[in-house]
């Protein structure tokens, strides 16, 4: 087996699973300030704006005229992993990060509409001490992904409508590790030293459907579901350390997959008042899907570099929000959300238990125009997990803000 390529091979399933920073497992719920501002509560039947692209194409169907959407997400975690067994701290892990997402909806006639939706549901980034004592684990961790989403809506009768589209997903990573303190010992040179370098890019394809039910103006629920997406990830993978002999320049190229879990939504919404409204969600994650990392590779014994079984399992996240119109230029949103931990903590995915804690606005500018803005503070629960022998203990949170503009035509 090529040590080069099991090294590389850590380093993109770190790189892939890196963005739990912000959610349970490696999800990313950052569509829509409009959203964010009720913890993304009811957000498969509210449909205030075209954003709902990102949950439920079927409320394609409640929208007159076409509209477009336009939001940009900063978050800016505040993460440290302590190293129990050395006494060191890498502070503040996961840079500022920056998710953005478009949207459009066209009604066609009564009973048809089309919609485009362009958003990330994986980009982030990890940022470790280049000293870090497991650097082989740690490092610096980039992906960016993009998705592009058509979708289609039809109204069945005043009551049902049902949507679907399909999604193009392009994933790009890159990432830096260093030797660390137990390389180092081993094979001379400093901690800080690099070790493996890896860039790759990659195209994967999925599909999503919907369903939104309207009891009557004031109450309606909305069902959705997006389907799994599998990333034949493949990229060139360099060992600095001089251990490998069998490769040119000691570059291998190596494929490994990896799973983006299915994800459905059930959404309600319910009218209380002309001023009052409250909403809620229950999102179901498939992480059971996620069950291997399989790296291959022509270089490698057998075809396979690695196998490292995983344990997943499927989690949940609920969410109930509100919002109070006070006048017909200004609307109030408030929110809370409960993200399960999906698996065992790593260094690379220290998962845990999270809180969403949000508040937003929406001002209407005018009759075709209203911006909206959103504030969540994330707490997530300290956790203490065992990897390489040694005990670590991650812990913090992240402030998210986001803005948005909608505008009607």
């Amino acid at each position: 087996m090529s040590n080069k390529l099991k090294l590389a091979t850590i380093a993109v399933t770190a790189a892939l699973m890196s963005v739990n920073a912000y959610a349970a497992g490696y999800q990313v719920n950052e569509h829509s300030a409009s959203g964010l501002g009720r913890a993304f509560a009811g957000e498969a039947a509210v449909a205030d704006n075209a954003s709902v692209l990102a949950r439920n194409p079927a409320a394609m169907t409640l929208f007159k005229t076409a509209e477009l959407s336009g939001a940009l997400t900063i978050i800016d975690p505040d993460i440290d992993v302590e190293d129990k067994k050395f006494g060191q701290t890498a502070k503040d892990i996961a840079p500022l990060a920056a998710v953005p997402g478009g949207y459009y909806i066209h009604p066609i006639n009564e009973h048809l509409a089309a919609g485009l939706a362009l958003f990330s549901s994986y980009g982030v980034s990890t940022d470790y001490p280049d000293d870090f004592n497991n650097g082989t684990a740690a490092g610096m961790t980039s992906l960016i992904t993009f998705n592009v989403n058509p979708n289609v809506a039809f109204r069945i009768n005043d009551h049902f409508s049902i949507g679907g589209g399909v999604s193009l997903v392009y994933g790009d990573a890159k990432l830096e590790r260093h030797k660390g303190t137990k390389l180092a010992l081993a094979l001379g040179g400093k901690a800080s030293d690099k070790s493996i370098e890896m860039e790759g890019d990659t195209f994967g394809w999925g599909w999503n459907i919907g369903a939104l039910y309207e009891v009557n103006d004031d109450h309606r629920f909305g069902l959705s579901y997006r389907s799994q997406v599998d990333l034949d990830f493949e990229g060139d993978f360099t060992d600095s350390t001089g251990r490998i002999t069998d490769a040119n320049n000691n570059v291998v190229t190596g494929k490994l997959d990896v799973v983006l879990p299915a994800i459905a939504e059930f959404s309600g919404y319910h009218a209380l008042t002309n001023q009052w409204a409250v909403q809620y969600s229950v999102q179901w994650i498939q992480y059971s899907k996620f069950e291997e990392l399989r790296a291959t590779s022509d270089q490698c014994n057998n075809g396979i570099c690695m196998l490292k079984d995983e344990d997943y399992d499927d989690n949940f996240r609920y969410s109930i929000g509100g919002t109070y119109t006070i006048n017909p230029d200004w609307m109030l949103r408030a929110g809370f959300a409960f993200d399960e931990q999906a698996g065992r903590s790593t260094l690379s995915i220290p998962d845990t238990d999270r809180y969403w804690y949000s508040a937003g606005l929406t001002y209407t500018f005018s009759p075709n125009t209203s911006f909206d803005l959103a504030f969540t503070y994330l707490d997530g629960k300290e956790t203490t997990f065992e990897e390489d022998d040694t005990t670590f203990t991650s812990s913090g949170g992240a402030i998210i803000g986001a803005a948005q503009i909608n505008y009607k035509f």
